[in-house]
């Protein structure tokens, strides 16, 4: 089912608020699954609340972002280990429904494929670092940092955990889960690329033996959510091996019935189908 997160009421402070949306996907820019149709019309639905919510997702080869003309708003350096990377933060000129930014680092996302590249895990890594590296330098923080899926697992570890992000560390997180069968977990040859922790925390990204982001992120969040409240009772006997994490962890868990955004899916006016339609009846 293609939903939306409509969780305004899930977040308790005053509607003064700004949120930062950090996802792998997001419509219309890159999508893969329902993820991206989520990110991209939970904003949406937040500014009808009074609330600033923007996105910041990786800048990739899509048919959308072809031909399209941006500005640079951040430029910055992040380093995975012995592997050097400069990247951009760039904005577009034509604007979406909300803001948008868009984190490009040549030789890793100039790709079309968003997913099932052999250096995923290098390349979601960096989204992560460059993410942070950039919110260090704004002037103004997020109030929340909403990350989406385990491309963005290691966000609110490096924020608690990583001296060089301390700044950050008293913003609330909190992270949705869309899918729990796919984690993203790697091995311990890896953990080179973080930057430098508290390795007391090592505990915190480890999960049955391997670094894994989905678990790091349910330890570390403020606060989890699920896409309904049915898929959170089904990951607590069905989550590919977190059902032990998820069940200890389930006071910070709220399942959160999505609904979908009828803008886009709207039979009426949906320009792939056949012969349009609507709920009245044809005279």
């Amino acid at each position: 089912m293609l939903l939306i997160f409509n969780s305004i009421s899930f977040y308790s402070r005053p509607f003064s608020m700004e949120i930062l949306n950090v996802s792998a996907e997001c419509f219309p820019i890159a999508k893969v699954g329902g993820l991206a149709d989520v990110v991209g019309a939970l904003p949406k639905y937040q500014k009808k609340s009074g609330v600033v919510s923007k996105v910041i997702m990786p800048f990739y080869d899509t048919n959308f972002l072809k031909d399209k003309s941006f500005d640079k708003d951040y430029t910055g350096h992040l380093k995975l280990g012995k592997l050097h990377y400069d990247f951009e933060i760039l904005t577009p000129h034509e604007p979406l429904d909300f803001p948008v930014y868009l984190v490009n680092i040549p030789g890793l996302f100039d790709r079309a494929e968003i997913y099932s590249h052999e250096d995923d895990v290098e390349r979601f890594l960096a989204f992560q670092l460059a993410v942070l590296d950039w919110m260090m330098h704004l002037d103004e923080k997020p109030s929340i940092v909403h990350a989406h899926d385990h491309q963005t697992g290691f966000l609110a570890f490096l924020m608690s955990h990583a001296p060089a992000f301390k700044s950050l560390k008293e913003i609330p997180t909190v992270f949705t889960i869309h899918n729990a069968q796919y984690q993203g977990q790697f091995g311990y040859d890896k953990l080179r690329y973080f930057p430098e922790f508290d390795l007391k925390k090592m505990g915190f990204i480890d999960w049955d033996g391997a670094i894994n982001p989905l678990a790091t992120a349910i330890k570390c969040s403020w606060r989890v959510t699920t896409v309904s409240p049915g898929y959170l009772e089904e990951l607590k006997s069905n989550a590919n091996g977190l059902e032990e994490l998820i069940n200890q962890e389930t006071e910070k868990f709220s399942g959160i019935l999505n609904g979908v955004d009828t803008k886009v899916w709207n039979p009426e006016t949906d320009q792939y189908l056949v012969k349009n339609y609507s709920h009245k009846e044809e005279k």
